[in-house]
């Protein structure tokens, strides 16, 4: 029996499977096709900077919407988001600016509440 917005299980895992053929293929075409080829110096270029723009992808939309204030702005997440970004910018260092801006996060909710 299924209750309303209960997902089918062949469809889910059509979509995970359908998901994984996907990342595979992704992968293949430049590690399989074009992995022993090399790269104009404009592909490299531009490689270089994708592992750079993935986590503020990420972390953008729960800094500006955050679920757990419904949507709104939050301050907490708003000054750890810039702490994080001016170490990391200052320190040149990933992982002490992530740590600083989760300090920073934990410190705040831990005022706040």
């Amino acid at each position: 029996m299924e209750t309303a917005g209960a997902i089918n299980r062949g469809d889910l895992w059509l979509v995970i499977i359908g998901l994984g053929l996907g990342s595979f293929a992704l992968r293949f075409v430049f590690i399989g096709l074009i992995g022993n080829r090399p790269m104009p110096e404009w592909v490299l270029r531009h490689l270089r900077y994708t592992a750079v723009a993935i986590l503020p992808a990420i972390v953008a939309p729960l800094v500006a919407w955050p679920a757990a204030t419904g949507g709104h702005l939050d301050p907490a997440r708003f000054i750890a988001a810039m702490v994080t970004l001016i170490a990391g910018i200052y320190l040149r260092n990933t992982l002490v600016a992530i740590l600083g801006g989760a300090a920073t996060l934990y410190l705040m909710l831990w005022l706040v509440g």
